[in-house]
């Protein structure tokens, strides 16, 4: 008995010293190890580098902006179902070890005996906790080191983050294959979904990639893939997470994979989108975009915008036809209807988005026709009578004869644009098509919001990524009046009063010539209304005005509405001599449609951070009552209108009744055949460089700029009427064609008065046309018979600013001239 007890006594002393020993070698080890390590801390507001997404007004995708494709999902917005899946499969113990799993770590050392027998790799038995400091903290090193330094780290961080912060980091940063760092990245990159869409087998399929992502990549090992799916949801059924029935429907699913970024999820605003971008990383900087993962909800809406695309593309294509056939994008050598010609065809690049046209080679041209084959083997005809507009143009713009026959055109070999001009139920008719010279831009706003629904800033952003919308500066021509008549109405005229149209000159200083403007059809048509010479675009009528209200009036108003830039006092800059952009342009005809109140034309409706928190918003107005969980179907609340005035409201209506009159009556009246209210203005500069139309309905403006990218006349009679006009009619026609024709908002203050639409009196016997104009209380004719009281004389002289204004004589009233000027 004392020798049992004295061999037990030993035994413990022995058992209590290798205890000391190994407590000793672990403390040695924490202490050596432990040395210089990272600062776990660090984790707790750790942010990596996330995908920053921006999205169209619609909610569709337009865009990803990131440097390592990884969406941030936060630990409460992640599903429970994708929690259990990765801790079923990689740390069954994740809720309840404390950074090492010692049950985990013995299960390996047994497995690994066998494994190291059977001369198989040995597995790890690393927690989810020691896998983020390996990812967060260290290296990929394989040695003791670095395993005793991520046990020790894993320890660490156990005691300073929760469990649920520990697994949001490990789920949004392991690497899953295809460039994707986390769950939800994997989600879009296999299977295009959200993580609320994922079925069972989907997220037990993601939940096993962590191992090893391209040997289990089911587009290379199906049955592979197939098999550690099926392992982890039997993980999840001897876990509890899932039922027997889940389990084996789960199994039971097949490998449906989608490529990302389909075209019925992903819109197209390649000019809006730039615009976006560059803002933000003017504000943001490159790292706080392209890591920041923001969710930026813009204001595009894409059918608006696709409108605008091929609208613009359409008009500037019409145009070039009239400038003749530059030749073909390439030439093929032995291509005939007999050989192969798609390989061929696929390796030229036609430079440009095609949209709505297509690559095509010509197989074959005769007298009649040319057969030309497409990139996917199908074939089509080119009759000789759509090739009429192809005349030969040599280096300086003059034409040659028109073809009579394809061959004239078209030879075998040739690689050219086509587009279908077949009608929806007829068979396919091609056209051949080139990339227009010329350039021009479109912007589609909300007058009320100031949100940017639509802009086109080219042809083709691939072509050129020069925004013609925002960054050229061009003459507005003509366009710029309707703040000269503005200012006109500021200064007590009403669009019934009467201006001479007649020569004027102007003096312009010593050693300058005398400035002698003149009417686009260079005829004078004595009294007209101020009316009247908006709706014809009278040039001497829009000098007299400027001259009698003066210029400083003018140029006051002008910066009231955002146009500011190189305006001077001269009279020539009363027909649109400085310099706008075409959003400025169109943004100022909005603060006319809106009542007169100051309008900020916006690209972003909202940034939402990585955790969904709201960083900016385009409104930020409080509303008492928008917060609510239902609506019973009453009254909207309320908000307060905080936008300053740049003008009456009761003038900016005047305003908008008149440019509707250059819709119904004027330079534009091509428009009015869409029957609904729709007012505008068409602008050219000198010798037809510019092109302008800029026009709105109650509730949508547009605004349409046509020119060379170097200033150079278009031709003679090329004006906003014949280039900018069509596009602005095509949009405005298809954007509203779903919408009622809601007539113009009429302030309080305003009246409406039926008067003769040639003298501005009241209606008479002699009267032919009769209109309903809008006055001010007090200042409506009050007779049948015009007013004496005209602006301008015979003809007037005009000094520089400084140097006096003459008074304007009353001269009898005659009734004007129709003319037909298209400035």
């Amino acid at each position: 008995m004392t020798s049992f007890l004295r061999a037990l006594g030993v035994l413990f002393n022995l058992v209590l010293l290798a205890v000391l020993v190994g407590v000793g070698v672990l403390g040695y080890a924490w202490w050596r190890y432990g040395q210089d390590l990272p600062d776990v801390r660090q984790l707790a507001t750790y942010e990596p580098p996330t995908v920053t997404r921006v999205h169209a007004g619609d909610g569709r995708l337009l865009a990803e902006f990131a440097k390592e494709r990884r969406v941030w999902i936060p630990i409460h917005a992640i599903p429970i179902r994708m929690q259990q899946a990765f801790v079923a499969a990689e740390d069954q113990n994740f809720w309840h070890h404390h950074g090492i799993d010692p049950q985990g770590v013995a299960s390996a050392v047994i497995d690994n005996l066998r494994r190291v027998v059977n001369d198989e790799r040995p597995r790890g038995a690393s927690t989810i906790t020691q896998q983020v400091a390996k990812n967060f903290l260290l290296t990929n090193e394989m040695s003791l080191d670095r395993k005793i330094k991520e046990a020790i780290l894993a320890i660490r961080m156990e005691r300073v983050l929760s469990k649920e912060r520990i697994l949001e980091l490990y789920l949004n940063e392991i690497f899953l294959g295809y460039r994707a760092y986390g769950i939800a990245a994997a989600a879009l990159n296999y299977f295009d979904k959200s993580l609320d869409d994922l079925t069972l087998g989907e997220i037990a399929f993601i939940a096993g990639l962590p191992k090893a992502p391209s040997r289990y990549d089911p587009a290379r090992n199906a049955e592979v893939a197939r098999a550690r799916r099926d392992y982890v949801i039997g993980r999840m059924l001897d876990d509890g997470y899932i039922t027997a029935e889940e389990a084996e429907a789960a199994r039971a699913e097949p490998f449906v994979l989608r490529a990302r970024g389909g075209q019925a999820d992903v819109a197209s605003a390649d000019y809006f989108l730039e615009e976006v971008r560059r803002k933000l990383v003017g504000e943001l900087g490159e790292a706080g975009f392209y890591e920041g993962g923001l969710s930026v909800r813009t204001t595009v809406q894409p059918e608006i915008q696709r409108i605008a695309d091929l609208a613009l593309r359409r008009g500037l294509s019409t145009y070039d036809r009239r400038t003749g056939w530059r030749g073909p994008l390439a030439s093929l050598p032995g291509i005939g209807p007999d050989q192969p010609w798609q390989e061929a065809l696929a390796t030229v690049d036609p430079g440009i988005a095609l949209l709505n046209w297509q690559k095509a080679v010509v197989l074959a041209a005769g007298a009649e026709r040319a057969e030309i084959g497409f990139a996917d083997g199908d074939t089509g005809m080119i009759q000789a009578a759509d090739l009429k507009w192809a005349r030969p143009a040599d280096a300086e713009g003059k034409l040659g004869p028109e073809p009579t026959r394809a061959d004239q055109v078209l030879a075998a070999g040739d690689v050219i644009l086509v587009e279908d001009i077949a009608g929806p139920d007829e068979a396919p008719r091609f056209a051949l098509r080139q990339r227009p010279a010329l350039e021009g831009a479109v912007v589609v706003l909300d007058p009320n919001t100031g949100r940017v629904l639509a802009m086109t800033g080219g042809f083709d952003f691939r072509q050129s990524s020069f925004n013609r919308a925002t960054q050229a500066w061009r003459q507005p021509g003509s366009s710029f009046k309707p703040f000269v008549y503005l200012a006109a109405l500021e200064n007590g005229y009403t669009p019934a009063s009467i201006v001479l149209d007649a020569p004027i000159v102007v003096d312009q200083g010593p050693d300058q010539p005398k400035w002698k403007p003149e009417n686009y059809s260079q005829r004078f048509y004595g009294p007209s209304t101020l009316r009247l010479g908006l709706e014809k675009s009278r040039n001497l009528m829009t000098v007299r005005l400027a001259q009698a209200i003066g210029m400083d009036d003018v140029i006051d108003v002008a910066h009231r509405f955002g146009i500011d830039r190189n305006l001077q006092g001269f009279l020539a800059g009363s027909l649109g001599s400085n310099e706008v952009t075409l959003l400025g342009l169109t943004s100022a005809y909005a603060e006319l449609v809106n009542g007169g109140k100051k309008l900020t034309p916006v690209l972003i409706e909202r940034i939402q951070d990585r955790y969904g928190d709201t960083l900016m918003r385009r409104d930020d107005r409080a509303c008492e009552g928008c917060a609510v969980e239902s609506y019973d179907g009453g009254l909207p609340p309320l908000l307060p209108d905080t936008r300053p005035a740049v003008t009456d409201p009761r003038y900016a209506y005047q305003m908008t009744n008149m440019l509707a009159g250059v819709v119904e009556r004027g330079t534009a009246s091509s428009a009015a055949r869409l029957g609904r209210p729709l007012a505008g203005k068409t602008g050219t500069s000198n010798d037809f460089k510019d092109a302008w139309f800029v026009g709105f309905s109650p509730d949508l403006v547009t605004g349409v700029f046509v020119g060379y990218d170097q200033p150079k006349s278009m031709g003679d009679h090329e004006s906003g009427s014949t280039l900018a006009l069509p596009i602005w009619t095509e949009i405005m026609e298809k954007a509203l064609a779903d919408t009622p024709p809601n007539p113009f908002r009429v302030p309080p203050g305003v009246q409406l008065v039926r008067i003769d639409a040639a003298s501005g009196a009241l209606p008479g016997p002699s009267t032919k046309d009769v209109i309903l104009e809008a006055f001010l209380p007090g200042t409506a004719p009050t007779s049948e018979y015009a007013s004496g009281e005209v602006v301008g004389g015979e003809t007037a002289f005009y000094d520089p600013p400084g140097q006096g204004r003459p008074a304007a004589p009353a001269v009898p009233a005659t009734p004007p001239v129709t003319g037909d000027g298209l400035y």
